[in-house]
């Protein structure tokens, strides 16, 4: 490690000076600077290589533990000890992607319906009343959507629906699956928040 630091700054201190400093002989350091390179050495600067590869095509963004899997994929037999020692050496460190909230969605105003499910949660029998909401969760890929509808008898996920962007189509598809999953029910009472469905309805059967 003494003579690792002694060639790095030897364009800024005086290499005697330093050797006298650090108590090693300018001879030995002149001899391990002239020692051709372990095969350890070797094979950790190639490795080295690799990771800086990854590092950079995931934005700087990847730690130890998705570029040693990374390298995995391409073949490489290493340990997540050695490519974290060897970042750390490097001065390689994982950027956290910043996220963005997806923020507010703004749409064409529609009249508010009436609420006829008026907070009564409970349901006698299957079927009877659906609550729908959407949320947005983080996922490697940006943000994702979700929108599901609750059976409120059982509190089961009767229907759901997933896309990357949120629009009136996310929560129908959801309300779709919920109706031919559970057999077209005759009549329900489906309630969601203002911004998608509140209504009593009837499927044709």
């Amino acid at each position: 490690m003494k003579y690792a630091f002694i060639a790095r700054h030897r364009a800024v201190w005086p290499t005697r000076i330093m050797c006298r400093l650090l108590g090693v002989s300018p001879s030995g350091f002149y001899d391990w600077l002239e020692r051709p390179p372990s095969k350890r050495e070797v094979e950790n600067q190639r490795l080295l290589q690799a990771i800086r590869v990854s590092h950079e095509a995931s934005d700087g963004t990847y730690g130890s533990p998705r570029i040693v899997r990374d390298l995995w994929d391409e073949g490489e037999k290493c340990s997540e000890n050695r490519v974290a020692r060897l970042m750390h050496k490097a001065g390689i460190k994982a950027r956290h992607r910043r996220r963005r909230h997806p923020g507010q969605v703004v749409g064409e105003v529609h009249a508010i319906a009436p609420n006829l499910l008026d907070r009564q949660f409970e349901a006698s029998a299957p079927d009877q009343k659906w609550a729908a909401d959407f949320t947005y969760v983080w996922t490697g890929e940006g943000w994702l959507f979700v929108a599901v509808v609750l059976d409120l008898f059982s509190r089961r996920v009767v229907g759901w629906s997933m896309q990357p962007t949120m629009t009136s189509q996310l929560v129908m598809d959801a309300l779709l699956m919920a109706v031919f999953r559970r057999g077209r029910p005759r009549e329900v009472l489906h309630h969601s928040d203002q911004g998608a469905v509140v209504k009593k309805f009837r499927t044709q059967q």
